[in-house]
């Protein structure tokens, strides 16, 4: 194995030296993973394949192109995030200073990626952190083989290696990597292993992002449009076999609703995979015959009743969208995240059940309301948590890079997209400018000691929270003027 000692010191002496600290230098290796991807499209898009099974459109939609989106967004912005002064709003205190953020680089970084889109889980978080300059590894999921080993193939023949390395393998190498002192850790994956990540990351004081996933429930009530909204649902449910973070994990809705959509889901189903999905060329396969084997163990176990689907071949890795009514919160399929192509549906009969439910679980990643009433809409909204809210769609929110995606709770911490993928990736450096000017420190000097309390009103005015007026520039002087005579009446007040 690898001495990872020595690969993280020497991106660290990189890193030190200053090479990632130009703006241009970003710019280039944004370029360098866009060009990455153009040029070995068919190399990716094979290997997701062999992966996953992975559709042509799903792989050039929600892998390929989902990361050359964010590298466009990045460089048209990077000067923008980039801004060395990036200004604050003033107070009386701070008025004749200048405060401002400036934006730094944490150092070397850690990127650990997923299986499930195990392009884009492993490349997209990797793309704000060299926009804001960092070093750093990147470790694919070693559950998608085929994409891992493409990744550890390609990515040094485009990006600067004395700044980015792959690091492949499995849970030795992870661990390995995780003894380490890493400057930032960003992982996507189970919250069972989301928990060693933060371990690790304590021992050395670590920040990190956590993208983790729970049970993502989906209320639906008697809306006006049932079947749209149900297209909407098992798309999100049933695209990548069910494997996506954000996926529904189960339904929550009345009787009487159910049994308007359980036909509904049915026929879209056929509609889409046909009557065998197993010879659909737009239906993905299990990762692996271990996780078969866990969906199986689920369908086992389940006490409700299969109404669409439940046909399981664990050696191909292949389970039809399955669909299960009559269950409840003890069942098997409520226990853990399905990550799979199995989606259960449990009664209640209200709004107010739905979030009784909901509340009592841990917050989940996603939660998903189909609805044309504000009121059922607006509650659930107000009286639940969850990583993100999307209404009357699935999984579409991460589409949106002005919206952050993360988790709370047990589904994660910290979140990332857009702009704020940058900042995760950033230290924003404090910065207090003051002159060393007399007017300036004529008002300051009622800090010094000996101190005096008949001046405490005068400091309690001074001092007080408040939004400065908008002036113009004269007003503004003659604002400065007066405080100042203030301050050199305070001054003489000390002498007194």
């Amino acid at each position: 194995m690898q001495n990872y000692g020595n690969v993280v010191n020497e991106l660290r002496g990189a890193f030190l030296k200053g090479r990632t600290r130009s703006v241009d230098y970003r710019v280039s290796q944004l370029n360098a993973v866009k060009r990455m991807l153009e040029d070995n499209e068919d190399v990716f898009v094979d290997a997701l394949k062999q992966d996953l099974n992975k559709p042509f459109q799903e792989a050039i939609l929600a892998e390929i192109d989902f990361i050359k989106n964010d590298i466009i967004s990045l460089v048209r912005n990077i000067k923008e995030y980039t801004a060395p002064e990036q200004k604050v709003k003033k107070s009386p205190v701070s008025m004749m200073d200048k405060p401002y953020l400036h934006p730094e680089p944490f150092g070397v970084v850690l990127v650990i990626g997923a299986w499930n889109y195990p392009l884009q889980l492993t490349l997209a978080p990797m793309m704000p952190a060299i926009a804001a300059g960092n070093c750093g590894i990147i470790k694919p999921s070693e559950i998608a083989q085929a994409t891992s080993q493409a990744l550890e193939k390609l990515i040094p023949k485009y990006l600067d290696n004395q700044c980015y390395r792959v690091v492949g393998g499995g849970v030795p190498e992870t661990t390995e990597l995780l003894k380490q002192n890493f400057d930032y850790i960003f992982y996507t994956g189970s919250t069972v292993v989301g928990k060693i990540i933060a371990q690790a990351a304590a021992k050395n004081l670590t920040p990190c992002t956590l993208e983790l996933g729970g049970k993502s429930p989906a209320y639906i009530d008697d809306c006006a449009n049932l079947d749209t909204a149900i297209k909407r649902l098992l798309w999100g449910k049933f695209s990548n076999c069910g494997q996506i973070c954000v996926a529904p994990d189960y339904v929550l809705c009345s009787k009487s609703v159910e049994e308007k959509i359980v036909p509904m889901m049915r026929q879209h189903l056929k509609d889409w995979y046909s009557e065998n999905p197993k010879d659909s060329a737009d239906y993905c396969r299990i990762v692996s015959i271990r996780h078969a084997e866990r969906l199986k163990n689920i369908l086992n176990g389940t006490k409700g009743s299969i109404a669409i689907g439940g046909k399981l071949e664990v050696d191909d890795k292949f389970l039809e969208p399955t669909v299960i009514t009559g269950v409840n919160v003890d069942d098997a399929t409520m226990q853990e995240e399905i990550f799979g192509p199995i989606l259960p549906i449990l009664n209640v009969e209200g709004v107010e059940e739905a979030i009784s439910l909901i509340n009592s679980r841990d917050k989940p990643l996603a939660l998903y309301v189909f609805s044309d009433r504000k009121s059922v809409i607006n509650k659930l909204r107000d009286h639940t948590s969850s990583g993100g809210f999307t209404v009357n769609e699935t999984i579409m929110q991460l589409a949106v890079e002005e919206l952050p995606f993360g988790g709370v709770g047990a589904s994660g911490m910290g979140a990332y997209h857009g702009k704020l993928g940058f900042d995760t990736f950033t230290h924003y450096k404090p910065v207090l400018h003051k002159s060393l000017g007399w007017m300036g420190e004529k008002m300051g000097e009622f800090r010094y000691p000996p101190y005096n309390k008949n001046n405490i009103s005068f400091i309690r005015t001074i001092i007080k929270n408040r939004e400065l007026p908008g002036f113009g520039f004269l007003g503004y002087l003659i604002f400065l003027l007066i405080g100042a005579a203030i301050g050199v009446g305070a001054t003489t007040l000390y002498s007194v």
